[in-house]
Order: structure tokens, then C-alpha cells, then sequence
């Protein structure tokens, strides 16, 4: 008779005690995947944000400082063409003008190479319009 006893129904507040046990742990389990879910569109959304701000950076037009900076290298860039040039002996006029050019000086205009004039092709002609016939005098 000790093996019923051990068996006997739970009492109500086992009852409520073990439901509630249950809808703890089912909604703890809801909550994780939620926060990895809540997780996962907040880094997406900080990416987006990410791609969005460098398309403005790249789309925004240069500041005077950026541009100054740009001259500078550009300064520097010729002086060492120039050192190069004449370290190789070839100071020739066309690289002198494209060092102007570069430096910010107004370019020099080029001159167009002289071409042969075509041979002249005989013009195509067309037949000779009829001329009109003497009006008709009205009867």
C-alpha cells in the first residue's frame, strides 16, 4: 500500500506550481530567439546606416581644404617630375608645357597638323528638269 501513496494525485498548488513552472520556461525560450531576432535587424539597420553615410561622403562636393590639399600633392608631384627630367637630361618643350598645364597656368594652344587637301571628286549630275509646256490658252 506504501506504492500508492506514492502515487497519489498532486494537489492543487503542485498543479498551479508546475503550469506556471512550464509557462516560464516556454516564454524564456520565446524571449531569446526574440532578442537574437531584435539583435540581428539592429546590426543590419547600423549597416545600412553605414552604406548610407558613405554614399552621401562620396557624393558631396570637395571642401576648399580638400582641394588645397589636392594642389599641394600636385606641387609636389611636378617638382619631382622636374627633378626627374632633368636628372635624365630630357628637358623637352611639350613636358615644360604640361608641367604649366599641371601647375595651374593657362595651356598653350596646339597647333593642328597640316593636312593634304582630298582629291577632288567630279560632282554627280542629274538629269535636266523639263521645262514646262506654253500655258493653254482658255477657250
Amino acid at each position: 500500500m506504501a506504492e500508492k501513496d506514492d502515487k497519489r494525485p498532486p494537489s492543487r498548488a503542485d498543479a498551479v506550481r508546475g503550469a506556471a513552472v512550464q509557462a516560464f520556461q516556454a516564454t524564456a525560450g520565446q524571449a531569446g530567439v526574440t532578442r537574437e531576432r531584435a539583435q540581428e535587424l539592429a546590426d543590419e539597420l547600423a549597416q545600412a546606416a553605414g552604406r548610407f553615410m558613405g554614399a552621401l561622403d562620396e557624393l558631396r562636393p570637395a571642401t576648399a581644404e580638400e582641394i588645397r590639399a589636392l594642389r599641394e600633392d600636385l606641387t609636389a608631384l611636378d617638382a619631382r617630375v622636374a627633378a626627374l627630367e632633368t636628372a635624365a637630361g630630357a628637358t623637352a618643350p611639350a613636358a615644360t608645357a604640361k608641367r604649366a598645364t599641371a601647375a595651374g597656368k593657362a595651356p598653350a594652344a596646339r597647333k593642328s597638323a597640316a593636312k593634304k587637301p582630298a582629291a577632288k571628286k567630279p560632282a554627280a549630275r542629274k538629269p535636266a528638269a523639263k521645262k514646262p509646256s506654253a500655258p493653254r490658252a482658255a477657250d
